[in-house]
């Protein structure tokens, strides 16, 4: 109902298993969460990782209801060792006095410090509290060892779209929701649901805003919520992206195997994505520079010189212009010809050296003997028949060119320069 003034959100809450939206994988028969839902996995603890609007809190809730514990809420952000300890000791209390269970449900416990995680051990050991864990980065970086061994951890994922799409059709029918007071035209419906990107609480939020501003140019109820309510209700639509999470490990992820794939529109679109988010322009001018070096390399060496000007033109130029020269690169490097083949003979060549391989230098290359060494200008060539790898690495060939882009016309040159100063003419 529009003059209610609980958010639509909270007000489409779950109240028990069967609204819960999504989560088909974690809520399969027999999985822990299942088993947490229907009661039968006792007093264990949990750590919901997943994505913003995934349902974390709705299922700590869920999980509490279904157990008959009393539910405490504490969020890392506003809360320290002192909220906590006195959540604590009230369970204490309350389990040894009254036999009664709390669940803690702790929101962004990965914003806790460890000491502060480790506060939460000897309740957790004890049984005094069930702790229901929320965050949105990987729980095996972010939460201490102990805590994890003694919680099961349940993966969320992003709502499909038609899940969405259930959860606005049941918030605007729904007696807890909108009453049926307003409605959706087919495209209002499908750019909630573009919109939302999975993410079932901005769902809701875009469709309660919508519906005011439908509301207000209709000026009486039922109301019909058009796409032009949305794009008036909202001026922006913040990307789903944490610079210290997992998703910006996931996007800066897909846009380098995109440029190494040598998908330019896909790489773009990951770009984009950074970009709108506020990810650091260094940071991606840093990996373009990697790319270049690493998967271009020598099938066409004029992409580190462009990796390398983008990323001076961004220190110089700044946001947003920066965008451009990031663009740019990004392009020239998705759509050069690729070859790993320095980076692979770098790495055959550490390997050797951290094995022990490491024979003592040939003596007309050392720099205080240097008795017998040819000076390769003195031949017309510009190249003399010489060892200049240790004898018990003559066999080595680190660096195998790949007949691709301009490494491919190095390919016969360097076969008849490793055939003359290795003596094999």
């Amino acid at each position: 109902m529009l003059n209610d003034s609980t958010p639509l959100a909270a007000r489409m809450r779950p109240r028990d298993r069967s609204e819960i939206a999504g989560q088909t994988k974690a809520l399969a028969p027999g999985s822990p969460l299942d088993r947490l839902l229907s009661g039968t996995a006792g007093a264990q603890s949990v750590i919901l990782w997943g994505p913003p609007g995934s349902g974390k809190t709705s299922i700590a809730h869920v999980i509490a209801s279904t157990s008959g514990r009393k539910l405490e809420q504490l969020s890392a952000i506003s809360a320290g060792v002192k909220e906590v300890r006195a959540v604590i000791e009230k369970a204490r209390e309350d389990s040894e006095l009254y036999d009664k269970s709390t669940c803690l449900f702790l929101d962004e416990i990965h914003r806790f410090s460890k000491s502060q995680q480790d506060s939460l051990l000897p309740a957790v050991e004890a049984g005094w509290i069930t702790l229901i864990a929320a965050t949105t980065e990987n729980p095996s970086f972010s939460v201490i060892a102990p805590l994890l061994s003694r919680s099961i951890s349940v993966a969320l994922e992003p709502l499909e779209d038609h899940e969405v799409e259930d959860l606005v059709s049941r918030a605007v029918s729904s007696p807890r929701g909108l009453a049926s007071e307003v409605s959706l035209t087919p495209g209002a419906m499908q750019l909630v649901v573009r919109l939302a990107s999975g993410d079932a609480r901005r769902a809701l939020t875009t469709l309660e805003a919508a519906s005011f501003a439908s509301f207000t140019r209709n000026g009486a109820l039922p109301t019909e919520i058009a796409e032009d309510d949305i794009a008036s209700a909202l001026t922006s639509n913040p990307a789903r992206y944490d610079r210290a999470g997992d998703m910006h490990y996931d996007v800066i992820s897909a846009f380098i195997k995109s440029v190494r794939g040598s998908d330019a529109d896909a790489a773009i679109h990951y770009l984009a994505r950074m970009i709108d988010a506020g990810e650091d322009p260094r940071f991606i001018a840093r990996r373009l520079v990697i790319l270049a070096a690493e998967d271009v390399g020598l099938a066409d060496p004029n992409a580190l010189v462009i990796a390398t000007a983008a990323a001076d033109a961004v220190a110089f130029i700044g946001m947003p212009e920066g965008r451009i020269p990031l663009a740019e690169a990004t392009i020239y490097l998705a759509t050069s010809p690729k070859s790993n083949s320095a980076y692979l003979a770098i790495n055959e060549a550490l390997e050797d050296v951290r094995n022990g391989l490491t024979p003592p230098i040939p003596k007309h290359l050392r720099s205080a003997i240097g008795v017998g060494y040819q000076y390769p200008h003195d031949d017309p060539r510009g190249i003399l028949e010489q060892e200049y790898l240790p004898k018990k690495l003559l066999m080595r060939n680190y660096y195998k060119p790949k007949a691709l882009g301009a490494e491919r016309e190095r390919l016969a040159l360097w076969n008849v320069l490793k055939s003359l100063i290795r003596g094999k003419k």
